[in-house]
């Protein structure tokens, strides 16, 4: 049997490689088709590390950071930034979509509350949420344990969230070499004193998940789970 096809349903570029870039490399490696959707091109980042206009900087760095990721399929459509949470109904139209023409076993997400508290980031979840219920897709996100939000707050990095450590069902091993590949290639995201270094320092070489909406059993894409609740 196949690896599952995982689809990654997010809101801005270098959402798929901060946040999901090792576990979509670990499906990948697994033999998995990986594909990206993406709903914004990223412009009102307050970002800027690289010349040249965020839109079309953004969607180059998208597309070649999903390469590195092992990503065979990117759509990357042109909702705006900042704008998410007012658009429900055509996200939900362009989540069916993409599953539809990608045939994906299994939705990879934020958690509900976007991690970081962005309001875009939770738009793209529910988006995502909605259209596996409706098409019976599983939904599986990744969150943050609260010991990793205690050290980023520590360290002066305010708004992250997650869940208690010990709740959490699903917590996979990770290589994070190709995440790093592509982490780079948002050159004009990936500036130093950014949070993102310090929470991969916290994290190591794992990464938390949860579902959101199961289905049925589903083999997981990953090669190395340390902790599976809910097969226990």
């Amino acid at each position: 049997m196949s690896a599952p096809a995982v689809l990654a349903v997010v809101a801005h570029p270098d959402d798929e490689s901060f946040g999901l870039g090792a576990l979509l490399s670990e499906a990948a490696g697994a033999g998995s088709r990986v594909g990206v959707l993406c709903f914004t091109h990223g412009e009102a980042s307050t970002l800027h590390g690289v010349d040249g206009d965020l839109r079309t900087v953004r969607e180059q760095e998208l597309r070649t950071a999903a390469e590195r990721l092992g990503a065979c399929w990117v759509r990357l459509l042109d909702h705006p930034d900042g704008g998410l949470a007012a658009r429900g109904a055509a996200l939900l139209d362009d989540t069916l979509a993409a599953i539809r023409t990608f045939s994906p076993d299994v939705l990879l997400v934020f958690d509900r509350d976007g991690v970081t508290g962005h309001a875009d980031h939770i738009a793209a979840t529910s988006a995502a949420v909605q259209a596996g219920r409706r098409l019976d897709v599983p939904v599986l996100a990744w969150t943050l344990p609260a010991s990793v939000v205690e050290g980023m707050g520590d360290a002066g990095y305010a708004g992250f969230t997650g869940r208690p450590d010990r709740t959490i069902p699903l917590v996979v091993e990770v290589d994070r070499a190709a995440q790093l590949d592509a982490v780079h290639e948002h050159a004009s995201q990936a500036v130093p004193g950014s949070p993102l270094w310090h929470r991969l320092e916290l994290l190591g070489r794992t990464e938390n998940l949860v579902w959101l909406h199961r289905s049925a059993d589903l083999a997981l894409p990953f090669r190395t789970i340390v902790r599976d609740t809910a097969s226990s």
